[in-house]
């Protein structure tokens, strides 16, 4: 038992500190269990802001020895108190401490720990768990292993303000997933932290509240319970608002506001409810100013964007709250690259106190990314915000240097804030286009994540709508196979983007635009897109070939080529279990095809087809008839060849009956595009 293991790398710490190291895990092996107990305590007196002792204590072996004494029921308490103290300061050392910890299973020991009478050994075992469990290398999963720990946990948050300080850190840290959410929420959380928020400790109000922000994080169910949540009389909300007084910690102030953010966004408080519109938002409002820390300054930028991301109300009064547009654009003036903060350094205009340099720039970092979200939500649906953020200094300079930053979250963020601004019609006329933005969005599209992709693409979207300068320079730089690409995709919003883009550009194209969108993306892939799983796909498919069959020289000279396929694929659509919305974009595909001169007789030949305009004119849906009409009245019209013969061949078939009918319609358009068809008779 006396032997330990040499391990192979011992020429990586000095002899003399192994030597002694040595000597401290052999007393662990002694018979008497006195200067085993004195051994543990030398042990802990070493490794107290000893890294280096740290890892050399684990490599030698201590770990699995302490866990073991720990776990023996003849160790005395001291023993076993004293054995839990020294895993806990391995545990504050390095993140390789931790993984070895882990991997000597460290946390069903001390979870088994918990099970002991004792408050003071609970305690060390708890504090050491928190510990653990706060590192990102352990696996958060091992809290939920044994469905008995959670419960176990809840019964003992009652016994000392230190259990119910570890114990909340441990919920905040390991509530990763709406299935960690339901499990502590099912296990009473609420119930048993709420009265925590009014704890004379602080540290435990503060672990408590930021377990009721992951709790509440995207959660309709938990947000809803919350809301009627009373904490000695006060309702929970009226707590949170109480700890954002500019009085409390930061901290604090940004913990609740985050907590009535995330139940206004899961829809348990009203967005024009007070707590919201004169408490949170000012509130996260006042922590994107110069005199807070960068982290404060972008946790407090991320959440408004959050909070305010879905309405327009919140947008308009942050936009007019504490300059804050201006206030961001102070986000950007960190160096964005190492050369540029060394430069800085030498001429001695930055704060001297800096970290590191990987600090500095993961804060510069951060910082853009933050307020390209804040801009991004802020400008999302209101015309004169937008046109502030853009006339705020060098600010589409900084966008589209941000479209090819190191960084993946920064371009992220950039190509958000950048798609926001797009929807404006004013700004895709001026700003867009002076700034030549397209160029770098190309750019982007070459090859990102997907994520970076479905933002650019759905920006790039925008930049091809007819009213869009950019959009010629865009045709001219090769767009239409990068597009075809994107239909390939795996994702459903990818392939909804290159097929809507595509869409956007055929819309009143020439005709070397169009014939080029068909060849590049060729027959089968089309054909393909109109049997997608995905409806909106389906639908931007038959917006683009609705598009590409405007103009009757461009229907003929699509229909003379691949009118067989296309009457397929119209029929397909017809006969199968459709949304209205994609029949009826189907039916004006065929009214329009029934507008070409030589096209139509693709429908005129088909009696099937007829059948089918038939069945549709007759239907409940008012918006079908009108469609199918459309058809009809296109094909009956006068001033064209064969209108004769084709008017004869469909009141044969009971056309005329069926319009005679429908010029009684309740619905005034049904009714008159009815009778101008009628009128196709008379004439």
């Amino acid at each position: 038992k006396g032997q330990m293991l040499k391990p192979p790398l011992m020429c990586a710490f000095s002899s003399e500190v192994t030597a002694t190291s040595r000597h401290y895990v052999d007393r662990l092996f002694d018979p008497d269990p006195q200067k085993v107990l004195q051994g543990v305590i030398d042990m802990k007196n070493a490794v107290i802001g000893n890294n280096k002792q740290k890892a050399n204590l684990i490599v030698l072996g201590a770990v699995p020895r302490l866990l073991y004494l720990l776990q023996q029921s003849s160790s005395s308490l001291e023993l076993r108190t004293e054995c839990a103290v020294v895993l806990g300061s391995l545990a504050m050392g390095t993140e390789n401490n931790i993984k070895s910890l882990v991997d000597c299973h460290i946390i069903p020991a001390l979870l088994q720990g918990l099970l002991c009478p004792e408050l003071i050994f609970i305690e060390v075992c708890l504090r050491c768990l928190r510990t653990v469990f706060i590192s990102p290398v352990t696996p958060v999963q091992l809290l939920y292993t044994d469905p008995t720990v959670i419960p176990h946990l809840m019964s003992l948050l009652s016994r000392s303000q230190r259990t119910q300080e570890y114990i909340t850190q441990i919920f905040s840290h390991c509530c990763k997933t709406p299935e960690h959410q339901t499990v502590l929420f099912n296990h009473g959380a609420i119930q048993n932290i709420a009265p925590l928020l009014i704890s004379p400790s602080y540290k435990v109000r503060m672990q408590a509240l930021k377990c009721f922000s992951v709790l509440a994080y995207e959660n309709t169910q938990v947000s809803m319970t919350l809301v009627n949540v009373l904490v000695d009389g006060e309702l929970l909300s009226q707590v949170f608002v109480r700890m954002m007084q500019r009085d409390q910690p930061i901290e604090m102030q940004l913990t609740a506001a985050k907590c009535l953010t995330y139940m206004c966004r899961a829809g348990a408080i009203r967005t024009d409810d007070s707590c919201v519109v004169l408490k949170t938002l000012p509130c996260l409002v006042r922590m994107c100013s110069k005199e807070h820390l960068l982290e404060e300054r972008v946790e407090g930028a991320e959440t408004l964007a959050y909070l305010m991301e879905p309405d327009v109300e919140l947008q308009r009064i942050a936009s007019t709250t504490d300059h804050l547009v201006a206030m961001l654009a102070d986000y950007f003036k960190y160096p964005s690259s190492v050369s540029a903060i060394t430069d800085i350094k030498r001429v001695g205009h930055y704060d001297p106190i800096i970290l590191s340099l990987d600090h500095d720039l993961k804060h510069a970092h951060e910082l853009r990314q933050a307020a390209f979200k804040l801009y991004a939500s802020l400008g999302s649906n209101d015309e004169d915000i937008r046109k502030k953020i853009t006339e705020t200094e060098n600010m589409m300079d900084r966008i589209v240097s941000g479209l090819s930053e190191s960084s993946i979250k920064v371009r992220l963020a950039a190509v958000r804030c950048l798609h926001s601004l797009s929807r404006s019609v004013q700004q895709l006329r001026t700003s867009f286009h002076d700034h030549a933005v397209w160029r770098p969005l190309m750019k982007l599209l070459q090859n990102a994540p997907d994520e970076v992709l479905v933002m650019a693409s759905s920006t790039l979207c925008n930049l091809l709508l007819e009213f869009s300068p950019s959009k010629e320079p865009i045709l001219e730089s090769g767009v239409i196979e990068l597009l075809c690409s994107l239909t390939q995709s795996d994702s459903p919003a990818l392939r909804v983007n290159g097929i809507w883009a595509l869409m956007n550009m055929a819309f009143q194209a020439e005709q070397k635009v169009k014939v080029e969108i068909v060849r590049s993306l060729g027959t089968e892939q089309l054909f393909r897109l109109l049997s997608d799983p995905d409806s909106n796909v389906l639908m931007k498919t038959l917006g683009l070939l609705r598009n590409l069959l405007s103009t009757r020289p461009h229907i003929d000279q699509i229909m003379s080529s691949h009118g067989k396929q296309i009457m397929q694929a119209v029929t397909l659509i017809l006969e199968a279990e459709h949304s209205i919305e994609v029949k009826e974009q189907t039916l004006c595909i065929l009214a329009n095809i029934a507008d070409g001169n030589t096209a139509k007789e693709l429908i005129m030949t088909n009696d099937d087809m007829l059948q089918k305009i038939k069945y549709y004119m007759g239907h409940s849906n008012v918006k079908l008839q009108l469609a199918a009409t459309f058809c009809i009245s296109n094909l009956i019209w006068n001033e064209e060849d064969g209108s004769q013969e084709r008017q004869d061949k469909l009141r044969e078939m009971g056309f005329v009956d069926i319009l005679h009918k429908l010029t009684q319609a309740s619905d005034p358009n049904l009714c008159d595009r009815a009778k101008t068809a009628m009128q196709q008779y008379l004439a």
